[in-house]
């Protein structure tokens, strides 16, 4: 874990946020840009094997490709250590996660969902 005050960059560490299978998610602050963005970070286990180096590298190519007001903007990228980790806009509020916790989603939101994001990911894969 990385304690506040440590730096990635231009971004200071404010809070940890959470930590999952990847790595950890911090609050941070872009100095550059006087804003506060999340920082997900690689955890050094998985940046030391290669193919999961490669599954972080992938999703953050697929997460920066799409361009919709419902999906997390990607801003930067960068190494700390060796450990890749990935810049976004901070969104507060309810995760997926908790949402599915909450109960099923309407098959109705979640179709108005795809449709949303679809044209998105579909002009980027024809570009490709």
């Amino acid at each position: 874990m990385l304690t506040p005050g440590t730096h990635l960059g231009p971004y200071e560490v404010l809070s940890p946020l959470g930590a999952g299978g990847m790595g950890e998610v911090y609050r941070a602050r872009d100095e550059l840009l006087g804003r506060d963005v999340a920082v997900k970070l690689l955890s050094a286990e998985l940046a030391a094997e290669p193919e999961q180096r490669r599954r972080f590298e992938q999703e953050v190519r697929a997460a920066a490709a799409l361009n919709h007001p419902g999906i997390l903007a990607v801003h930067d990228v960068g190494d700390h250590e060796g450990r890749p980790y990935l810049v976004t806009e901070l969104l507060e509020g309810t995760t997926l996660r908790e949402r599915l916790a909450a109960g099923k989603i309407p098959p109705k939101k979640a179709a108005g969902w795809g449709v949303e994001i679809a044209p998105s990911w579909l002009a980027k894969a024809t570009r490709q």
